[in-house]
């Protein structure tokens, strides 16, 4: 697609602009009651699912690429789209620092980094520390259901951890890191967004997104429309932000960076963690506060975002595009810390809480979200114990989709394949990627 008309276009090639129907989603609180879709115990205690439903691990870290590195650990968010042969393009994000080499593409010693130049190295660390987190893009077979190809894409980064899909066919990867340059190993500063288009066939030019602020990066979601970037900030004090930029078609041109507020009420706290300042189904009208000194030397964006009146998160994590709206998790909002998921109604410029969590058997640190086929919320658990994913429909109703009994690592990166096929999934700690595929039409009755 070209970028300059990117706007006028529909974005067909990517699950995260498929039409979400507003909806208003009911509490996700103890009373909230669960859909009665049984799963079925995997006799090799991997993967718990529906009847009907099967998984296959079509990429696992320490796997020899089509490109002579090695398949990263720690695998996190994903962006799906289609190629000019209608096959399946993953991009994978990597959440990856230099002080884990057990996860690095380049081996344990980092002797493969020679392979690369060093001016698609975002940060080669004196080719000592290199950063070892990025993307990898996968070309994958939907008939076959096998991976064709995989390679890296984005290289150099640090800690990678979700983004997000945008209308003009590439991934925006997210760094959830703010580490300083220190003249020595660490050769730039961290703390940007970084645009992969789904079409390289190798390393792209690993070029910070400077207007979009460095800060702990979380997700992205974009609105086609306005061609507005909306941004999450995993920190318990975070902020909401969005990216306006001067050319929607060219990030690099600039832009302004805003905050979300709350239309009067002055630094105004989402969390809910000691006094309930925000109901289930509560409507409040926002404003958007912009931002200078976006880049943020001393990691205190959030902070003077926070005195000049935004709002405050508790951990946005992942964050997903539907019609006209844009839901976001944050991990350990809420009264018990279990986790809220917030709509943000984009015509309206009104912001929903519709799910928080009191009872983690329920819901339990809502982590990365994507938008379904049929309109509902699948949503990934990031607990540290038994994490999972559940759907969340349109009515409010939640149904566990899959339990991991492989461990107790994190699910990270749901997204479906453009055709609404096949799931995709990590299991992060594991460095495993999965297809899932069954009968996904018992969820649109």
């Amino acid at each position: 697609m070209n970028r300059r008309s990117f706007i006028t276009k529909s974005a067909i090639t990517s699950l995260g602009f498929i039409a979400l129907s507003r909806c208003t989603v009911q509490s996700v609180g103890t009373e909230a009651s669960k859909e009665t879709i049984k799963l079925i115990p995997d006799p090799n205690a991997y993967l718990n699912l529906p009847a009907g439903f099967k998984y296959k691990v079509i990429s696992k870290s320490g796997e020899l690429m089509s490109d002579g590195f090695l398949v990263p650990g720690r695998p996190d968010g994903m962006g799906t789209f289609f190629n000019q042969n209608e096959e399946c393009i993953i991009i994978r994000n990597h959440e990856n620092s230099p002080d884990s080499p057990e996860n690095s593409p380049f081996g344990l010693d980092n002797s493969l980094v020679d392979k690369i130049s060093r001016n698609k190295l975002y940060d080669a660390g004196n080719l000592e520390n290199p950063g070892l987190g990025g993307t990898t893009t996968l070309i994958f077979d939907e008939e076959k259901q096998i991976v064709k190809k995989q390679f890296m894409s984005l290289a150099g980064t640090y800690r990678n951890c979700a983004g997000g899909p945008t209308p003009w066919n590439s991934w925006l990867s997210c760094e959830e890191d703010v580490t300083k340059a220190d003249g020595t190993t660490i050769e730039k500063d961290h703390g940007f967004v970084f645009d992969v288009p789904a079409d390289a066939t190798g390393l792209v030019d690993p070029k910070p997104i400077l207007g979009m602020g460095r800060f702990n990066h979380e997700a992205i979601a974009v609105d086609p429309i306005s061609g507005i970037i909306y941004q999450t900030e995993d920190r318990p004090d975070g902020l909401l932000y969005r990216f306006v930029p001067d050319v929607p078609s060219n990030l690099f041109a600039g832009g302004q960076l805003q905050a979300l507020a709350i239309k009067g009420k002055k630094g105004f706290d989402s969390r809910n963690w000691k006094t309930k300042t925000m109901n289930i189904g509560e409507r409040l009208s926002v404003e958007w506060i912009s931002l200078d000194n976006i880049d943020s030397p001393e990691d205190d964006l959030r902070l003077r975002g926070f005195a000049s009146g935004a709002a405050r998160f508790a951990r946005g994590e992942g964050m997903w595009y539907g019609d006209g709206e844009i839901y976001f998790a944050c991990t350990n909002g809420g009264p018990k810390q279990f986790g809220q998921i917030f709509r943000y109604d984009i015509q309206s410029d009104e912001l929903e809480l519709f799910a928080e969590s009191e009872d983690k058997t329920v819901l339990h640190m809502a982590d990365n979200l994507t938008v379904t086929p049929w309109g509902s919320i699948l949503v990934c658990e990031d607990n540290g114990k038994e994490n999972r994913l559940h759907l969340i429909d349109q009515n409010g109703n939640i149904t566990l989709f899959a339990v991991n009994r492989s461990s107790r690592s994190e699910l990270a990166g749901a997204v479906f394949s453009p055709s609404g096929k096949t799931l995709f999934v990590n299991i992060q700690e594991n460095g495993e990627t999965l297809a899932i595929n069954g009968p996904w039409d018992i969820f649109q009755t």
